[in-house]
């Protein structure tokens, strides 16, 4: 059993470590629940992460799949830090403007004990859930260097980008006096500011790069994925991980968070089956990757509607992102941009999907599962321009992300030191060989040339040669 909180008696309102109540045992402040589930969800969020590089290395080709693994690890560590050092505070200080927050957070100084995000939560919570959220998002992004991007740069832009791009667009939408907050555009669990965001800029990063050698304005490039297998334990990662991106962001262990948890794994549900469906009409085999990509498109688009829909509109929601993500794939051709990974189709397009129809399936009865009060939400409920709100934070979130995206980009390529794109010699030998040094699996060294059959055979029979000869050890 778990006692009963006392209510806090400190200073609110502006940036404090939590003792000025004079209370030295902070803890009497919060429910051990509702902390020891915010910490939970916080663990999810971090599994999430390699699962995102999994799915992007086996999507990519063997001999850059090594690559996007580590670079989402290293958005876990580039974003532990940038988080500390000003992007808590620049995202969930108390008082900033309607734009962006202030430095009285630096450093996490006086951040510890006092309620931030919820009466239910100390700072230092909120903190670590929510610097999950700022980790995952630019490793979703950065799958856009798939066989061509440099890593220094890569890695340069992921800090950048943080401070620039995703804490302004998170201030907008989950503090108190961002201005799509007061609008209010309802985003539960990061539609712009996570899957808009790392979508539209996904979009630009590939637009700059530009297109992998070989290209066709058709039909992309004539690989298939590497490892499907990869793919499907990406995906295992980030659908159970997902229970704690969309459930802890009800920030407490009440109904509400287990609505959202429900509403995801039906929505992922019928987004897989959308997707497999509309690839086998067209080929008639099962697709494993189709299956992966519709349960990614669901989480995707039920995410900002996780705390606000029914049951019957999250099937609704799973089948649109389904349907929408997996139309959208075409896009890439028709606007001539390498997107090699379709994070834009996925991300960008079903974060915009789920925007959308949280404006006309919202509830005020589901987001009163957490035992306040709401507003109607819905055009379900009557409430008609709630829609225009929504389509308001959907553009700020592509456009501010798209545009800086664009700029950032474009300045780093004429820093000496920082160009984007490795040579032509190196993206021919992959990007693991020549950025890393080494290789998802061992045997890439002597199959390099993948697509080349002469080649294989010559550095198959070489390397035979080698392992066989006098010197063979």
């Amino acid at each position: 059993m778990t006692s009963m909180a006392v209510e806090y008696n400190g200073t609110t309102g502006v940036a404090d470590d939590g003792y000025s109540s004079g209370v030295h045992n902070l803890n009497i402040f919060y429910d051990t629940g509702h902390m020891t589930f915010l910490t939970i969800c916080s663990v999810l969020v971090l599994l999430m992460i390699p699962g995102v590089g999994f799915f992007y290395g086996g999507l990519a080709r063997r001999k850059s799949a090594l690559q996007l693994v580590l670079l989402s690890m290293l958005s876990v560590a580039i974003i532990g830090f940038q988080w500390f050092f000003w992007g808590y505070s620049l995202t969930f200080s108390r008082t900033g403007n309607a734009f962006l927050g202030d430095l009285t957070q630096f450093g996490l100084m006086n951040t510890l004990g006092e309620p931030n995000g919820s009466p239910l939560l100390p700072d230092i919570l909120l903190c670590l859930y929510q610097g999950m959220f700022a980790s995952i998002t630019p490793a979703l992004a950065i799958g856009a260097v798939a066989d061509r991007g440099r890593m220094l740069p890569a890695l340069v832009f992921i800090f950048v980008w943080s401070t620039i791009v995703y804490d302004p667009i998170a201030y907008w939408t989950w503090n108190a006096n961002g201005w799509l907050f007061k609008l209010p555009a309802y985003d539960f669990a990061g539609g712009g500011p996570v899957h808009i965001a790392s979508g539209s800029c996904a979009l630009a990063y590939s637009l700059m790069l530009g297109r992998r050698a070989g290209y066709s304005t058709n039909a992309g490039l004539p690989y298939r994925p590497h490892s499907v297998t990869n793919v499907v334990l990406g995906t295992v990662f980030l659908w159970v991980g997902w229970f704690g991106f969309n459930g802890g962001s009800a920030l407490a262990m009440n109904l509400r968070a287990v609505m959202a948890c429900y509403v995801t794994n039906l929505a992922a549900s019928c987004g897989a089956i959308s997707w497999i469906l509309l690839d086998y009409r067209l080929e008639r085999k099962w697709s494993t990757i189709g299956f992966c990509s519709g349960a990614i498109s669901g989480l995707v688009a039920i995410t900002p509607a996780a705390g606000f829909v029914t049951p019957w509109a999250a099937v609704i929601i799973g089948v649109c992102g389904g349907v929408c993500c997996n139309f959208a794939t075409k896009l890439k051709f028709l606007i001539g941009v390498d997107d090699a990974l379709d994070i834009f189709a996925v991300h960008g397009i079903g974060g915009m999907i789920g925007n959308i129809l949280t404006g006309i399936f919202g509830t005020s009865t589901i987001a009163g599962l957490d035992g306040n009060n709401y507003s109607p939400i819905g055009w379900i409920q009557g409430n008609w321009i709630q829609l225009g709100y929504q389509l308001a934070g959907i553009c700020a979130a592509f456009g501010w992300s798209f545009v800086l995206t664009c700029i950032i980009l474009f300045l780093m390529n004429l820093v000496p030191g920082l160009s984007l794109r490795v040579s032509a010699e190196d993206e021919d030998i992959g990007i693991d060989d020549c950025q890393l040094g080494e290789f998802a699996y061992d045997y890439v060294e002597l199959t390099r040339h993948v697509t080349d059959a002469d080649r294989t055979v010559s550095s198959s029979s070489s390397a035979a040669n080698e392992k066989t000869g006098p010197n063979a050890v």
